[in-house]
């Protein structure tokens, strides 16, 4: 099916939409005031606008893979914050960790009686032997690339072009025109961020290879499959390549693992035995409670504690905060890594992430669309493409925010609240096989609306 008629579809199928959405959520229309507000935009985070929805949706209470709006609107959710709710919404260790929590000390910057059981946990989990805990991913990324200049004594990072990893400044980076610059769209900008950062293509071995050759670059900073410019899976062999280039050049490997959490037991690095030298991983760890981890193999941990000797001493080093590893995040970490992020869990997750892939390439050609599913683990995503896309440059040229806008509000509206960016779905524990089958539907009706095709029963 031709694109201009897709969008034109869609740009009318919102239309539509957004007067459904209205009038189901008038109460939320009246909260979002940003005159009587107090808050800058009258959302918390300016960015809870970016939904394609007329208004924020305000949410009353959520619990499992299930939200409430102020409305009183049942929604399944398989957005889950975007992953920080990866593994459902205030799953039950976790609040009884939270409980227990307020009579036993929230932050004293001291070691909690968690901080032995969730070190030896992170070490048997994940792999590397030494640890360290943050607020957030963006958090732990700063650390470990601090630690990887530190240990190398280079200056830059790379990166991959259309990478996300949090807010941190060194990654805010685009590839134009074969050139690293910063971000068009980023605040307050002062230093051109090309300086320090290169950034290559995904998936492109010879770029990698000659960025490296200079042996300047610190550290590789990469998520195992990209997931935030469209989910881009590494080609046949390219994280061998990574690796082997990575070692021959002197530099680190630091795996981002906050989103690709969803692949298994132990992240992506695990299933698929990665050799990172630094990992990172935040958001679902502490199951929605602020807190991130990073870890580091034995020679860095090794060479760290002599630069610290030599140069920092006792005091600031540019690395850690005042809440980070405070006796609430250790207690929510304990419970996550062992009642939470369970075997059992995961095989929950896979298994309805198989009906919705299922479902989604069935829906897809029964409407006569070139689209795919991609996915890793209990993450999936509609790609606009007939093939999987290889780097952001195939992304960016696949995508469509006419479309997608138009298929999160169309299934907003049925009852399924999915990530607005991509138009991803996250697969909790908590999503019933029922709730799972009601998202495909949903996906088929609309898909039928936007094709004109009727809708799979």
């Amino acid at each position: 099916m031709e694109r201009e008629k897709l969008e034109a579809r869609a740009r009318a199928l919102i239309e539509a939409e957004a007067e459904v959405f209205r009038a189901k959520r008038p109460r939320s229309a009246a909260a979002h005031d940003e005159a009587t507000s107090g808050f800058f935009d009258g959302v918390p985070q300016h960015w809870m606008l970016d939904w394609p929805t007329p208004f924020p949706l305000v949410v009353d209470q959520a619990s499992g893979a299930e939200l409430v709006d102020l409305d009183g609107n049942r929604i399944v959710d398989v957005c889950l914050g975007d992953t920080g709710a990866m593994f459902g919404h205030g799953p039950a260790p976790v609040l009884e960790a939270l409980r227990n929590a307020g009579t036993r000390g929230l932050t004293t910057m001291l070691p909690s009686s968690d901080a032995a059981v969730v070190g030896r946990l992170l070490v048997e989990r994940f792999g590397l032997p030494r640890w360290q805990l943050g607020a957030t991913a963006s958090d732990a990324n700063r650390f470990a690339i601090r630690v990887a200049r530190a240990v190398t004594g280079r200056a830059k990072l790379l990166v991959f072009d259309g990478c996300y990893h949090g807010a941190v400044d060194d990654t805010l980076v685009d590839l134009v025109d074969g050139r690293t610059v910063s971000r068009r769209n980023l605040l307050g900008q002062v230093r051109d961020l090309g300086e320090l950062t290169v950034s290559i293509p995904f998936n492109d071995e010879t770029a990698l290879e000659k960025a490296l050759a200079g042996h300047d670059i610190a550290c590789v900073l990469a998520e195992p499959v990209m997931t935030n410019c469209g989910m881009i899976p590494p080609a046949p062999g390219f994280h061998d390549a990574l690796r082997r280039l990575t070692r021959a050049a002197g530099t680190l490997l630091l795996i981002d693992e906050t989103h690709t959490i969803s692949t298994g037991l132990g992240g992506y690095t695990a299933v698929h035995g990665l050799e990172p030298d630094l990992m990172v991983m935040g958001k679902p760890i502490g199951g929605g409670v602020p807190v991130s981890v990073w870890g580091m193999t034995q020679a860095i941990s090794d060479r760290l504690h002599v630069i610290r000797r030599e140069q920092s001493g006792h005091g600031h080093s540019g690395i850690g905060t005042t809440l980070s590893g405070s006796a609430l995040q250790l207690a929510c970490l304990r419970a996550c890594l062992e009642q939470v992020m369970t075997e059992e869990a995961y095989g929950r997750m896979q298994a309805n992430a198989d009906r919705i892939e299922a479902g989604f390439t069935a829906a897809i050609a029964a409407a006569g669309l070139d689209w795919t599913v991609s996915r890793v683990g209990a993450r999936l995503e509609v790609v606009f493409s007939p093939v999987p896309v290889r780097n952001a440059a195939e992304a960016r040229a696949a995508a469509s925010d006419t479309i997608e806008a138009a298929l999160h509000l169309s299934m907003l509206n049925l009852g399924y609240l999915l990530t607005p960016f991509h138009n991803m779905v996250l697969v909790s524990p908590a999503l019933s096989e029922s709730q799972a089958d009601g998202l495909v539907a949903a996906f088929a009706t609309v898909l039928g609306r936007l094709s004109e095709r009727r809708a799979a029963a």
